[in-house]
């Protein structure tokens, strides 16, 4: 069945994220990192930016949109900000090395801008962002993306994609907190999910080529090309700001960078073509601005304010954004992380492909 789910121990889904990525013929230290990434992001329950992400990964590999073997280099390097080259490498691997380089600035200068250029999709925004406050510093990442998938508002047709924006903040007492999430109202692989899955999609996730919601994932994604909405769905909601939000992010990740501008249409590539991708790194360091327990003090009792707060259903209290993800963690890593049946059939149809052992339980 199509909502089949098999749980597979976070440790072996590891592995098989090692084994796809060596037989891809990736570095080794490449593999390590990208992996990591990858796997963050499923233990958080961000499983559309997880393995789920590998079919499509696998296909530009393929067709030759990305470089297994990448030369990455840091292109300008100027006190607080500095340009990553990434040689057109999957994009964990350079957001990882610019978001520690634009750490190590900021807690040199108080804050720190690192973006790269010519690079691919790197997962989920949050892992980057929390690398910062896993030093006790706030974050900041955003991506440009490789596919026009949203719809502007009052328009008909994408021009730009989900456009990302995380943002982490240390607490000394809480977890820190963090906010991912897409400008669209909701990622392309939230659809991805949906259609794996076997579900409708709420009104309000994508629209068809006239313009009216559309409910079939399975044709809002085979969608040539897709037609997400912005955040909020319709210009009574707030959609306009969604797509305000998303030309900030475009401007940061791909204007800075000369990336690819709206994301590319992925039916106009050509064999070989690089994806184009940038990204954008700030760090800021709370301790410039007064001691650092005072700043992780003053989170403690914003959240613990929040989480104060009398909720409208007594079963479901008020939570800060990070919540959800952090109890995720706590219990994929206790009892496995869940995968569905579609998925599990797409790992082991790239594992075939590559040649790469297959090593999860068949469900």
């Amino acid at each position: 069945m199509s909502d089949a789910i098999t749980t597979v121990p976070a440790a072996a889904l590891l592995e098989q994220t090692h084994l796809i990525l060596r037989a891809w013929g990736a570095p080794e230290e490449h593999v390590q990192i990208i992996a990591a990434r990858m796997h963050e992001s499923d233990l958080r329950g961000i499983d559309s930016h997880g393995v789920g992400m590998f079919p499509t990964y696998d296909e530009r590999r393929l067709a030759g949109k990305l470089n297994m073997q990448p030369n990455i280099t840091v292109q300008h390097d100027d006190a607080a900000t500095a340009l990553i080259d990434a040689d057109n490498a999957m994009g964990h691997v350079p957001a990882t090395q610019a978001m520690q380089l634009a750490c190590d600035k900021a807690q040199e200068f108080g804050v720190g801008v690192v973006t790269v250029r010519r690079s691919g999709h790197y997962g989920a925004a949050g892992v980057y962002a929390t690398m910062a406050s896993d030093r006790g510093l706030i974050g900041m990442s955003t991506t440009g993306t490789s596919q026009r998938a949203v719809v502007p508002t009052f328009a008909r047709e994408p021009r730009y994609s989900t456009n990302p924006i995380a943002f982490a903040a240390p607490a000394e007492r809480n977890d820190p907190f963090v906010l991912d999430m897409a400008t669209s109202t909701v990622a392309v692989g939230k659809i991805n999910i949906a259609r794996r899955a076997g579900k409708p999609l709420p009104t309000g996730w994508a629209v068809n080529a006239e313009g009216q919601p559309e409910h079939d994932a399975e044709a809002a994604y085979e969608s040539k090309p897709k037609r997400l909405t912005p955040l909020g769905g319709t210009r009574e909601l707030g959609s306009h700001k969604g797509y305000g939000l998303a030309m900030m992010v475009e401007v940061l990740s791909s204007m800075l960078t000369d990336g690819g501008v709206g994301g590319h249409d992925t039916q106009t590539w050509e064999p070989g073509e690089y994806l184009n991708i940038g990204h954008f790194m700030l760090v800021i360091d709370p301790a410039r601005f007064g001691a650092p327990a005072a700043f992780g003090q003053r989170m403690d009792r914003l959240i613990d304010m929040l989480h104060g707060t009398p909720s409208a259903d007594p079963e479901i209290p008020v939570q800060v954004a990070g919540d959800a993800e952090h109890a995720a963690v706590i219990q994929r890593q206790r009892d496995g992380i869940p995968v569905v049946a579609k998925l599990m059939q797409e790992l082991r149809d790239v594992s075939s492909r590559c040649g790469a052992e297959f090593i999860l339980p068949t469900p």
